[in-house]
């Protein structure tokens, strides 16, 4: 496993992280906890040491599992957490005052809940789980990330991008409030090359590279035949003709890369590490098998200047989410 350093924070992390959001309990299929501390303990042993999970995960549950595995752990392991949105809307919405979303009382009082879920002392790096830039004048985030900072209940701060919404960020970064961003960003979305990496090396922000498989699109899994459980949100996801979008794209690009060593996740996973602006990328992992198979694409290490041009092509600008 290779690290790197998350922006000023002096963090040194795991360039492949765990997105700990499967393991909730909540809106995927399948899965069990057994099976989901099984997958981080390996993830430990084979030098993974960052978590990325959230309180809304399982209202908790996720935040419980990961504070058992970095308890167990033998080497230093850093956490992230994210604070809903008190309306619980994703993304967030035009015309919202912060003061329904994330008023000053409310940060602090879940961050106190995710440390008790988690049972440590100190975050290491907390999240608002959505942004929006109307916010930006608005001192209860700010104060409220300050407070925590210095109460020593938090190391570090920062916020989850809106889906497909990478600039929605820039000017937050600019005050220099922050300290990393969390953003999607994989073969299909390459938006945040264009102007969020540069600002962040820029302004030394650490970057947490998130959905590097498209909810499973760049696995290779997704056919028209597979069917997801109504209530996992991949339902909605691939919804309509969108898994036959899928195979169209997927099917291009595997073309494309008949001579690109490694199966198509590890490809995809090998591309976000690529860039150097990337402080980590945090697939979801369920199971030892995958942990192994994401972990490995550490050793293998970034992509030839051949394969990435080749990749470049294959920028699909699409929103699932919506």
């Amino acid at each position: 496993m290779k690290y790197r350093t998350l922006g000023r924070t002096g963090f040194n992390i795991s360039e492949i992280g765990y997105g700990a959001w499967g393991i909730g309990g909540k809106l995927w299929q399948g899965g069990s906890d057994d099976e989901s501390v099984r997958a981080l303990q390996r993830a430990v042993e084979l030098g993974v040491n960052f978590i990325d999970t959230a309180l809304v995960y399982g209202d908790g549950h996720s935040e419980k599992l990961v504070g058992k595995a970095i308890r167990e752990a033998r080497h230093r392991m850093y956490v992230a957490t994210k604070v809903p949105p008190k309306n619980r809307l994703w993304p967030a919405r035009p015309g919202i005052g912060i003061e329904s979303v994330f008023p000053f009382d409310y940060l602090i009082r879940c961050t106190e809940e995710s440390l008790r879920n988690l049972r440590v002392d100190t975050i290491d790096l907390q999240q608002l789980h959505v942004w929006n830039p109307e916010w930006l004048d608005h001192d209860d985030w700010r104060r409220a990330f300050e407070e925590l900072k210095i109460s020593g209940k938090v190391r570090a701060v920062g916020v989850s991008i809106n889906d497909h919404e990478p600039d929605s960020a820039l000017s937050l970064i600019q005050t220099g409030s922050i300290d990393a961003v969390q953003v999607i960003y994989n073969i299909f979305d390459q938006t945040p090359e264009r102007n969020l990496f540069p600002l962040a090396q820029q302004m030394k922000i650490g970057v947490i590279a998130r959905v590097p498989f498209d909810e499973g699109s760049l696995t290779g899994a997704i056919t028209e035949a597979i069917a997801f459980d109504p209530k996992d949100f991949r339902s909605a996801y691939f919804r309509g003709d969108r898994k036959k979008q899928v195979m169209e794209h997927v099917t291009a690009l595997q073309r494309d890369l008949g001579g690109v060593d490694g199966p198509l996740a590890e490809t995809a996973l090998r591309f976000v590490i690529s860039n150097p602006a990337v402080s980590t990328v945090i697939p979801g992992m369920r199971t030892v098998r995958n942990v192994e198979r994401n972990a490995g694409a550490s050793d293998q290490g970034p992509l030839d200047a051949v394969a990435i041009q080749i990749l470049k092509r294959h920028a699909w600008d699409k929103n699932f989410y919506q």
